[in-house]
C-alpha cells in the first residue's frame, strides 16, 4: 500500500488489517512475530505497523509506555476529527468577518449604485455569477426563470448551471424554468433539461417570453441591463418581485413541457411556430423584435417570415395578414391561447 501519511486518505490495506487484528489478539506490538504469525515479509510488517501508530490505531499502553496496545477505530480517529472539526470553525469564523468587513460598505455601494430603493446594479459578469451561487446556496424554497434566446446557451454554462441546480434539488428547493420553444431544438439544452428533471426540477416552454429574470424565494430577483451587457440588476422591493412573479405564472401556466421537438412532431411545432409570427406581423412588429421575442436568430427569423408569405402568396405583411385572417389563422391561434 503506498504511503499517504494518514491511513483514512484510502482504504486500509490487508496487511495493515491483518497486523491490527495480531495486535489486537496478542494485546503487544511486535512486527518481527506478527510477520513471522501472518506470512508477511519483516520489511511490509514493519511499515503496516508505522502506519497503524500514525493512524493512532496503535498507541502506548496506559501505565507501561514500552508496550504498545491497539485500540478502537472509533477513539483513533477522534482527535483527528476534532482537530479538522476546530479548523473548519475557525474557517467559518473569518468567512464571518469577511463578510462582516464587507457588508460595512455595502451602503454606499447601493447608494451610489441604485441599491437604496431596492434596487442593486451589478456592472461585472463575475459579480453576477458570484451574487447568483450565494443566492442558490442561501435559497430555501423556490426558483423561478425564465431563460429566454432557445438554443443560444453554451453547453459549459449550462454544465455549472446542472451543479447548481443539483445542490439547490437535493435541498428540497422547487424549481422551475421557462424555456422558449426553440430550445426543445437544441440538443444541449434538451440534455440538460433530462437530468435536472430526473432531479425533480420542471421545465416548459413557449413561443413568447417576457424576458429573462431569476427570482429567488420570491424575495430576491435578477434582472438583465437594459444596455445588454452581461450585468444584472437586483431587485429586492417586494411589489415589483410580486408583480414579476405574477407574470411568471401567468406564462407557467400557459406553456407546454418541455419536450423534444421531434417527439411532438415537426410540422405541429413549426405549425405553432408559424401562427405566431403570424399574430406578431399583423401586431406591425418588425423582424428584430420578432426575433428576440421567439429567442431566435434573425436569420432564421427572417426565413420563416419569407416562407410564411409565400405560402400565403402575399407580396407584403399586410397581405399576409389579410390572408391568415381569411384562412381562420389568426383565429386559431387566439382560440389556443384563451383556452
Amino acid at each position: 500500500m503506498g504511503g499517504t501519511g494518514e491511513m483514512g486518505q484510502e482504504a486500509a490495506g490487508e496487511a495493515e488489517v491483518a497486523l491490527y487484528g495480531w495486535v489486537l489478539d496478542h494485546q503487544r506490538a511486535d512486527a518481527a512475530a506478527a510477520a513471522a504469525d501472518l506470512g508477511l515479509s519483516p520489511e511490509r510488517a514493519g511499515a503496516a505497523l508505522d502506519r497503524l501508530r500514525e493512524a493512532g490505531l496503535v498507541q502506548p499502553a496506559p501505565g507501561d509506555p514500552g508496550q504498545e496496545r491497539a485500540v478502537a477505530p472509533e477513539a483513533a480517529t477522534a482527535p483527528r476529527i476534532a482537530a479538522l472539526e476546530a479548523d473548519i470553525r475557525e474557517q467559518q469564523l473569518r468567512i464571518a468577518r469577511i463578510r462582516a468587513e464587507a457588508e460595512g460598505f455595502a451602503p454606499a455601494y447601493r447608494h451610489r449604485t441604485g441599491g437604496a430603493g431596492g434596487l442593486e446594479l451589478i456592472p461585472t459578469l463575475p459579480e453576477v455569477r458570484t451574487l447568483l451561487t450565494r443566492m442558490s446556496g442561501e435559497c430555501r424554497e423556490e426558483v423561478l426563470t425564465s431563460q429566454p434566446g432557445g438554443g443560444s446557451r453554451v453547453p459549459e454554462a449550462m454544465e455549472e448551471a446542472l451543479l447548481r441546480d443539483r445542490a439547490l434539488l437535493e435541498r428540497g428547493v422547487s424549481l422551475r424554468t421557462l424555456y422558449h420553444h426553440t430550445a426543445r431544438f437544441h440538443g444541449p439544452s434538451q440534455a440538460y433539461v433530462a437530468a435536472a428533471s430526473a432531479l425533480g426540477g420542471r421545465y416548459r416552454t413557449s413561443h413568447e417570453l417576457f424576458g429573462r429574470v431569476i427570482v429567488f424565494d420570491r424575495e430576491t430577483a435578477f434582472l438583465p441591463t437594459a444596455d445588454g451587457s452581461w450585468g444584472a440588476v437586483v431587485v429586492r422591493e417586494a411589489n415589483t418581485v410580486a408583480y414579476l412573479c405574477q407574470l411568471f405564472e401567468q406564462t407557467w401556466e400557459a406553456a407546454t413541457p418541455f419536450s423534444n421537438a421531434a417527439d411532438d412532431g415537426l410540422a405541429k411545432v413549426s405549425g405553432e411556430l408559424d401562427r405566431t409570427i403570424l399574430r406578431l406581423l399583423a401586431a406591425g412588429l418588425k423582424d428584430e423584435a420578432i426575433a428576440r421575442r421567439l429567442g431566435m436568430a434573425l436569420r432564421t427569423t427572417r426565413r420563416h417570415i419569407a416562407d410564411i408569405m409565400d405560402q400565403l402568396s402575399a407580396e407584403s405583411r399586410f397581405q399576409a395578414g389579410v390572408a391568415a385572417a381569411r384562412q381562420g389563422l389568426l383565429e386559431e391561434l387566439e382560440d389556443r391561447t384563451e383556452a
